[in-house]
């Protein structure tokens, strides 16, 4: 009877506290849709932990930057400085080398004047070479005796010639060899010239009687000679006048060859 009853009585009702007492409902457990939030969120917050490292790493290359950016402003600065330094310098050196220049040619100047006023001082003299050296020789009667018996010159005229001073050139030698020469300073230009004029009477001989110049002509007469021979060769009318050369009544000019000219 009370069988019947039991299984004859309806179903009892849920009750709010029967519903939140649910298994799955309980404490602990986790509902699909409460998963994929926990998901998303942590997925959220990974990106933004990626967020905020790459914004501090652009922070850092935004400080890098503006300190190279700095430094390149520095450089820039020192580049235009050192520039305007060099500028100068540029200036200064250009300067220096115009004056180095204006001084070359002054000095050149100077000098070809010394050498020529050299060679006027010499313009009476003449060098005798070859002439036998004696011990307390008197060089003016040596020379004198020489002009008569190998120029030829008469003894009257001889006897007229005036000097002004008549010495051997150099110290004396130890040992026996070539005679130094002579150097004779006439008094009047015009004896010189005519005794120079008998040099011809010397030719074949160990002898020669020759104008004194400065060393610097001498060595610029040395490089004409050669050429002179080379003109005279090919039938020109060639002539050295102190360190000048004349080829047909034109000065020869060369910049290789006479830069004393230039």
């Amino acid at each position: 009877m009370k069988k019947a009853q039991s299984a004859s009585s309806p179903a009892k009702s849920e009750t709010p506290s029967s519903k939140r007492l649910r298994p799955a409902d309980s404490p602990g457990t986790t509902s699909p849709a409460g998963k994929d939030i926990a998901d998303i969120l942590e997925s959220i917050d990974k990106r933004l932990s990626s967020f905020d490292a790459r914004l501090s790493l652009v922070e850092i290359l935004h400080r890098e930057f503006k300190c190279l950016r700095e430094s390149l402003e520095f450089s820039q600065q020192q580049v235009e400085t050192l520039a305007a330094e060099n500028a100068t310098l540029r200036e200064s050196v250009k300067c220096l080398t115009e004056n180095v220049t204006q001084l070359n040619r002054e000095n050149k100047k100077i000098k070809e004047t010394v050498i020529d006023l050299q060679a006027r001082s010499m313009r009476d003299n003449l060098v005798f070479s070859g002439i036998p050296e004696a011990a307390g020789e008197d060089a003016e009667t040596t020379v004198k005796s020489f002009i008569k018996n190998h120029l030829k010159l008469p003894e009257d005229t001889v006897k007229n010639i005036v000097f002004d001073r008549v010495h051997r050139l150099g110290p004396i030698r130890a040992t026996a060899g070539r005679p130094r020469p002579i150097v004779a300073k006439f008094g009047h230009f015009k004896q010189k010239e005519h005794v120079k004029s008998r040099g011809r009477e010397l030719k074949g001989t160990d002898f020669s009687v020759n104008d004194q110049f400065p060393k610097e002509i001498l060595e610029r007469r040395r490089v004409l000679f050669p050429i002179r021979r080379g003109f005279i060769q090919k039938g020109s009318r060639a002539v050295i006048a102190v360190d000048r050369l004349y080829v047909d009544g034109q000065l020869h000019r060369d910049p290789d060859i006479t830069p004393w000219l230039y």
